[in-house]
């Protein structure tokens, strides 16, 4: 086992590690009627030769390069997943991401290859003179009867190897049975446009609530496609589906345009927050198109929070800051999601106008639990205190999180323990209740 590893997380990339995720698989298995098999899925994901990165430059961008990896598959998860998952370091550079959620054998296939489509991307965190991507390798399992977690990872395991002696083959499933063929990238394309042309794409919305009086005071957006074959595809793959097909601009603006639209009728006290792409940061008039679908909702600018992860600003840094103090000029708040995972570059903080962070999941899980994690909260909120910036805590799923993030200083938090997303009907019913 890693020695930079605490009780529960990797001390390296924040997430899960080996022994933990084995104990996760566990409670999903104790927690399932007898005679019944959980619904794990799991892949095993190691990264080809990474060995030479730490060669070429330096074991301080090799871990850089490792942080970055751990937080892109968590974005993943967080996106495809809304039952319970997890993402773990295994050992180096191999990972484990498992769901506790049904799936056809062709959704999981597709989802191992869009997220191996995502890793792929260059590293932002990697100075070097020419652009540094990581091809990974997966191996794919359904559980079965009888197995056990150490099982679990072990057969994983057992195919990533056997698949090293077929350098053309990235994906393998641990039964045997052949993978099944790619699906054709131009016809999930095309599915997406036409989806997107019969209003196919829906919005779901997660409440936040005040830390300090229990009440609901907005809800974050986000966008769902139920595919007719693969399932359910969240906003991150059906982003980048777009990006492929040169659609990503009408994918954006009608997930804002709706998003917004369903949020038209809320209480004039809930605000609404809206997740910003790098497309929408390259799009020149991206504020005024923004400005002009809150106008169609009747929502005031006050109202919307705009929420960019650091994956949609390691390009172009000054534009993107130029963009987001448009739309901050309008009165809307600029919020850095997922602060915690990854690799963070703390120039962000000085020059974009935010008015908040959102913590990661990852930073709320073990709270309670480790005195480290409690430890850096602490050293986060102090620090966006200093630079007059909100915190808000995402993931919380239990009462003793909900009252640790509260008492810290977190002003507003979200996650299972309020509600998870749900449509603009079933939140109307919420609201009202």
């Amino acid at each position: 086992m890693d020695s930079q590893e605490t009780e529960c997380h990797d001390r390296l990339t924040g997430v899960l590690n080996a022994r933990a995720a084995m104990q996760q698989l566990g409670d999903w298995q104790a927690g399932t009627d007898p005679g019944q098999v959980a619904p794990i899925h799991a892949m095993l994901l190691s990264l080809k030769r990474f060995s030479a990165v730490n060669l070429a430059y330096g074991k301080a961008s090799g871990d850089r390069a490792l942080v970055e990896i751990a937080g892109r598959i968590s974005a993943f998860a967080r996106a495809e997943f809304d039952r319970e998952w997890l993402v773990a370091r295994i050992t180096g550079s191999t990972f484990l991401i498992a769901a506790m959620e049904a799936s056809s054998r062709e959704r999981w296939q597709w989802l191992a290859e869009e997220l191996a489509l995502d890793i792929a991307r260059p590293l932002a965190s990697m100075e070097a003179p020419a652009p540094v991507r990581l091809w990974p390798r997966m191996a794919l399992l359904r559980a079965v009867a009888g197995e056990s977690p150490e099982r679990m990872i072990t057969r994983l395991g057992e195919a990533l190897e056997s698949g090293r002696h077929n350098p053309g083959k990235r994906f393998c499933w641990v039964d045997g049975t052949r993978s099944l063929p790619d699906r054709s990238a131009s016809q999930l394309e095309a599915d997406l446009i036409a989806a997107l042309g019969r209003d196919e794409i829906a919005i779901v919305y997660q409440p936040q609530f005040c830390t300090k009086t229990g009440a609901m005071v907005g809800a974050e957006a986000l966008a769902r496609w139920e595919h007719p074959t693969l399932g359910r595809i969240g906003a991150g793959a059906m982003l980048a589906i777009a990006e492929r097909a040169d659609h990503i601009g009408q994918l954006s603006r009608h997930i804002v345009r709706k998003g917004l639209l369903g949020a038209r009728d809320w209480p004039l006290h809930l605000n609404i927050s809206l997740n910003v792409t790098s497309a929408d940061l390259a799009t020149r008039d991206f504020a005024e198109v923004l400005a002009d679908a809150a106008s169609q909702a009747g929502i005031a600018p006050e109202r919307i929070t705009l929420e960019i992860t650091e994956q949609a600003l390691v390009i172009e840094l000054d534009r993107s800051a130029q963009r987001l103090q448009a739309l901050a000029d309008r009165g809307m708040q600029i919020v850095l999601d997922d602060f915690g995972a990854g690799f963070c570059n703390f120039r962000y903080l000085t020059m974009l106008p935010l008015t908040g962070l959102k913590l990661d999941r990852s930073m709320i899980e073990n709270l309670g639990e480790d005195s480290r994690d409690l430890a850096v909260l602490r050293g986060i909120v102090a620090m966006a205190q200093a630079l007059d910036l909100s915190v808000v805590a995402e993931g919380v799923e239990t009462e003793s999180q909900r009252a640790i993030v509260g008492a810290e200083g977190c002003v507003k938090w979200q996650g299972f323990l309020g509600a998870r997303p749900m449509s603009a009907d079933e939140l109307a019913s919420f609201m009202g209740d």
